[in-house]
């Protein structure tokens, strides 16, 4: 996939969606479980803000981390 198909297949999956994101639209657009979500928050895999006990993310900067990451694998915390 080029880099333009990339750009066009995120583009898609978040269109439509408001600037920022809970954890319910993430975990729905991404189709994963909301446990998923919180412990990729938690672990820095996805950006995030948690603001008191409720975390958002900002669309635009998931969907870029989506890009940056797409194939690569992930570096624990321990490398």
């Amino acid at each position: 996939m080029s880099g333009a198909d990339k750009k066009e297949a995120l583009d898609g999956l978040f269109s439509g969606l408001p600037v920022t994101l809970t954890v319910d639209d993430v975990a729905s657009v991404l189709n994963v479980s909301k446990q998923n979500v919180y412990l990729w928050l938690r672990d820095g895999v996805i950006p995030g803000y948690k603001i008191g006990t409720t975390w958002r993310v900002v669309r635009d900067e998931l969907k870029e981390t989506m890009r940056e990451g797409a194939n690569a694998p992930h570096k624990s915390k321990e490398e």
